[in-house]
């Protein structure tokens, strides 16, 4: 059998993360095929200083380039393809509701699915995971062209499939899953369950657990889950990844954000702050 060329090579992923960069999109390199995250903060350190950016991608020439969502750069509507199901579906009625219009750039993604970026927002990020359906927004971070997805499925690269010129129209990510999931009236009326608008927490809770030293990462992480979870928070990816870059593995700090969640679905949950200065040490299960 004849060997495949290697994909990770085809590419020169430094000329297009400084092209990225001289462009004033910010970006910052992850793992080979992946997306952690090379950085001490992860998409915190994302930047458009083309010195530090070749800096990064001398010492990792097949890095993935990724950028941080939300204003001032895109939100991303992710259209995920899995071996258990995909978000064709609930796009096509998004779409046909007149919901989706106004993305400025789309992106065909290794799996099959999509990325249809749109003007940046402080929308947070939120998740529809039973539809296969994810929102990028202001705390999470997405893979750029022509960066490599690789899995025991594939080894495809990220490829812009089309551009649109103008300034496009911000997603409305609420009237999105409003559309798709509805809230049943109470929820509504209190706000509970599907929190609106607001501060999120998500980025200040990810830089402070991606700092934390040896010894207490994991107690960190528990904290910041839980203050994430108690501000309706939905998806916790960027709690993971910044707990990955300080040290964990992504099995400990999954189980981990589940316990997290756990714990605060089992009580009610008080008015807390965003970040303290020093997180507690619960004992949860591992």
């Amino acid at each position: 059998m004849s060997e495949q060329p290697p994909l990770a090579t085809t590419v020169d992923l430094r000329a297009r993360a400084l092209a990225y960069a001289a462009a004033g999109v910010p970006v910052f390199p992850c793992v080979q095929g992946g997306k952690v995250p090379l950085t001490t903060n992860g998409f915190l350190d994302a930047t458009t200083d083309v010195d530090r950016v070749r800096a990064w991608w001398t010492q990792h020439p097949q890095a993935n380039c990724a950028t941080p969502t939300g204003a001032p750069g895109t939100d991303v509507l992710d259209i995920d393809v899995r071996a258990d199901g995909d978000g064709w579906g609930v796009y096509r009625r998004a779409r046909e509701a007149g919901l989706l219009d106004g993305w400025i750039r789309a992106v065909q993604t290794p799996s099959g699915g999509l990325h249809l970026h749109y003007p940046g927002t402080d929308q947070r990020n939120g998740s529809l995971r039973g539809m296969h359906v994810d929102f990028r927004g202001n705390g999470g971070y997405v893979l750029l062209p022509p960066s490599l997805g690789q899995t025991k499925a594939y080894s495809r690269r990220y490829e812009t499939h089309r551009t649109r010129p103008g300034p496009g129209r911000p997603l409305d990510w609420p009237a999105v899953v409003e559309l798709l999931a509805p809230a049943p009236a109470a929820d509504r009326a209190s706000g509970v369950a599907r929190p609106r608008g607001g501060n999120d927490p998500t980025a200040p809770l990810a830089a402070h657990v991606a700092r934390q030293p040896e010894g207490n990462r994991d107690n960190a992480l528990f904290w910041a889950a839980c203050r994430a979870a108690e501000a309706g928070v939905r998806d916790f990816e960027p709690l993971v990844a910044a707990a990955v870059t300080a040290g964990l593995t992504e099995r400990e700090a999954a189980r981990t954000v589940l316990s997290a969640q756990r714990t605060i679905g089992g009580r009610a949950a008080p008015a807390m702050g965003v970040v303290g200065p020093t997180p507690i040490a619960p004992s949860h299960a591992r």
